[in-house]
């Protein structure tokens, strides 16, 4: 989450090409590589797609308004539950929702709940 953050206040080019160059400025612990790769990679192919369903599911909020932290939490646990067969739904809604208790809001775990659980019964509908 916070790789995505950074490359979004950077306003650089590509969040994997932002994540490379401050990977080498942090360290990471190997077995996590890499999945946050992975993950990068995801959300910069689908970021248009992820940025419209957040769009879609968050009445009444477009995208730029909402803030930095929550915007990058949903884009992680959007890309999750689309593109990353291996993790159980549940599990990314989870994990999403606990980054957003750690480093969101008040109201933060709760509206990154409603996102992704709109978005995950919307896909298991049309399965």
């Amino acid at each position: 989450m916070s790789l995505l953050y950074g490359w979004e206040l950077s306003g650089g080019d590509a969040p994997t090409r932002y994540a490379r160059a401050a990977l080498e400025h942090r360290r990471m612990a190997p077995r996590y590589r890499p999945h946050v790769e992975r993950l990068l990679k995801s959300v910069e192919a689908h970021l248009a797609e992820i940025d419209g369903c957040i769009g879609h599911h968050a009445s009444n909020w477009r995208i730029e308004r909402l803030g930095a932290i929550d915007r990058n939490i949903l884009r992680l646990g959007i890309a999750e539950l689309r593109w990353m067969d291996d993790i159980p739904p549940k599990v990314a809604i989870h994990e999403a929702v606990k980054l957003a208790m750690k480093y969101g809001g008040e109201d933060s775990p709760r509206f990154v709940n409603g996102v992704l659980d709109a978005i995950y019964k919307e896909e298991r509908s049309d399965a």
